[in-house]
């Protein structure tokens, strides 16, 4: 008797098929991908069979690469001990737990691929089968799915020719029902078409789910490859001209890490990454990265940003593609004291700096960075090598862009190993959320802005009148010089203050090395106008006289 279609396929498949029946058709559709190789086999995600030896021969040949082997090893022994994890969620996220399997699955799957030892294949396996129970993984804030089909796919990839047939079902089922299928309903891919971290984080994880459940539903996981290849250039492209990503420091790391994990499994797979690096100001971010940091590694916390830097594996990932171990020079002093096992992503350290040898890692030449866009940000310092150089952060950009705060001409310094100009920096989103605050909201009369850290009157601004920052306005950079005697760059805020001021130029300047100078030139509407300068800092202030 012949079978119905429905009942020749599992039913928790009829959405999947149908979603393919209706939009997908043929493969002319696909725009990348019609052309492309066959896959290897498993393991195909960011590391080939055989490629651990690479891993072994630089682990064995540089001290600090043995650290951070070493330290994961030591990990995955500590994470043996607990218990596999629950669905718990903090107000509307999951993501804490989308994070926390990332970083077990990853580390035990890579425990196991360079021991060989089977506890840390089997507890990984329990893992991922109790996650697979999981009612969903939460598409409501799809960031949470993304980083729970990425940790999903890489453990299913990696372990997969020692998993049994019905846990690999189990793991392939839960990628593709909870993963991959959520992508496709237009309630929660909103992220398709923004240009933020979220576009990039949620393309890659869905990626990781097809590349590794390719065999299964080749069709599908085209679909998706191809449709991420496709929307992963729009936030690709605000990081133009010169690479400022427009987030900030932190959320650099969260979107830019994801970009490059995407791009490098691309690239693992299909031997191309189609063109997206080729023109792209995204192979300039990385210098961004590392002049974000001062001399004894603050961060120019702007926006929504943490104060104190960290290790980057992704930054090994542009130091190879470009052969600019420069670029590793605080990555490096971040590897001297020890690493961070809290890094989800770190044994991606050791694919993408394999063969790099760290005492080759010298420090860059240029003293000013400066990037345009939709964040433009100009970075100083007088040295990279001195803990006490003096280092300044200055800022434009809009209210608008996502993550930002009223902060257009607002800046930090460093001198002496002091922070004297700072940048509250972040809040706990859920401490908002729960209190209703419509947090995502930039318009003008948004509470957004009533919260203390995020408006313009603790930032190092001008505030004029006791007025908001306009939110729509937009500070550009006027002019730079990188005179050693005067180093300086100056903002147009003109827009910031529409309404307030008919001309506002702000300049910072570091003079022979020594000092530096923030100068205002402000043209006043007719009318009375109250201007007040603020510097937010934790140092005790003293009047000396009238021009201090």
């Amino acid at each position: 008797m012949k079978k119905s279609f429905a009942g020749s396929i599992p039913k928790h498949m009829l959405f999947t098929v149908l979603f393919l029946l209706l939009t997908v058709g043929s493969q002319a559709q696909l725009k990348y991908l019609q052309n492309a190789r066959d896959l290897p086999p498993h393991p195909r995600i960011l590391l080939l069979q055989g490629e651990e030896q690479e891993i072994k021969k630089t682990v064995q040949s540089d001290p600090v690469w043995a650290n951070v082997h070493q330290s994961i090893m030591t990990e995955c022994d500590q994470i043996l001990l607990c218990p596999e994890l629950q669905r718990i969620q903090t107000g509307r996220r999951l993501l804490s737990v989308s994070r926390e399997a990332i970083r077990r699955i990853f580390y035990l799957s890579y425990a196991y691929r360079m021991s060989g030892e089977d506890k840390y294949r089997q507890h990984a396996e329990k893992e991922m089968l109790a996650i697979s129970t999981f009612s969903d993984w939460n598409p409501s804030h799809f960031l949470d799915t993304a980083e729970m089909t990425m940790a999903m796919a890489i453990g299913y990839d990696w372990l997969y020719s020692s998993l049994s047939e019905a846990s690999r079902q189990t793991i392939r089922d839960a990628i593709l029902r909870k993963g991959i299928d959520s992508s496709l309903d237009t309630k929660h891919n909103w992220w398709l078409s923004v240009t933020h971290n979220w576009n990039q984080v949620c393309n890659a994880g869905i990626t990781y789910g097809a590349l590794a459940i390719w065999e299964e539903m080749p069709e599908l996981s085209k679909m998706v490859v191809d449709r991420a290849i496709d929307k992963i250039q729009l936030p690709m492209n605000d990081y133009a001209p010169d690479g400022a990503y427009p987030e900030g420091y932190n959320y650099w790391d969260y979107g830019t890490s994801f970009n490059v994990l995407f791009l490098s499994a691309i690239e693992k797979a299909f031997g191309t990454d189609f063109g997206l690096t080729e023109s792209s100001a995204f192979m300039k971010t990385a210098a961004y990265q590392e002049n974000m940091t001062g001399p004894f590694h603050w961060c120019f916390n702007y926006s929504d940003g943490g104060l104190v830097g960290g290790l980057s594996p992704a930054m090994f990932w542009f130091a190879s593609k470009t052969n600019d171990l420069s670029l590793l020079w605080n990555e490096k002093a971040y590897l001297a004291k020890g690493v961070s096992v809290k890094n989800r992503i770190l044994p991606a350290i050791l694919i993408w700096g394999r063969g790099i040898q760290t005492q080759h890692i010298q420090p860059p030449q240029a003293l000013l960075w400066k990037g345009e866009g939709v964040t433009p940000v100009a970075l100083m310092r007088t040295s990279w090598t001195d803990p006490n150089a003096i280092y300044v952060g200055f800022k434009g950009g809009t209210a608008l862009s996502n993550h930002a705060h009223m902060d257009a001409g607002s800046f930090v310094m460093d001198a002496n190993g002091v922070r004297w100009a700072s940048d509250f920096g972040s809040q706990d989103y859920n401490s908002l959320e729960s209190k209703g605050v419509d947090l995502w909201n930039h318009s003008q009369n948004s509470r957004r802005w009533q919260v203390f850290r995020y408006n313009n009157f603790v930032h190092n601004v001008l505030t004029i009148n006791n007025q908001l920052h306009v939110t729509g306005g937009y500070a550009a950079i006027q002019s730079v010089s990188s005179s050693p005697e005067r180093m300086n760059v100056t903002f147009d805020l003109t827009k910031i203050y529409e309404g307030q001021l008919s001309k506002c130029v702000r300049g910072i300047a570091i003079v022979n090395k020594q000092n530096v100078v923030v100068r205002d030139e402000l043209k006043t509407l007719d009318k009375e106008t109250t201007v007040r300068w603020t510097m937010l800092t934790a140092a005790e202030a003293k009047i000396t006289g009238k021009n201090s």
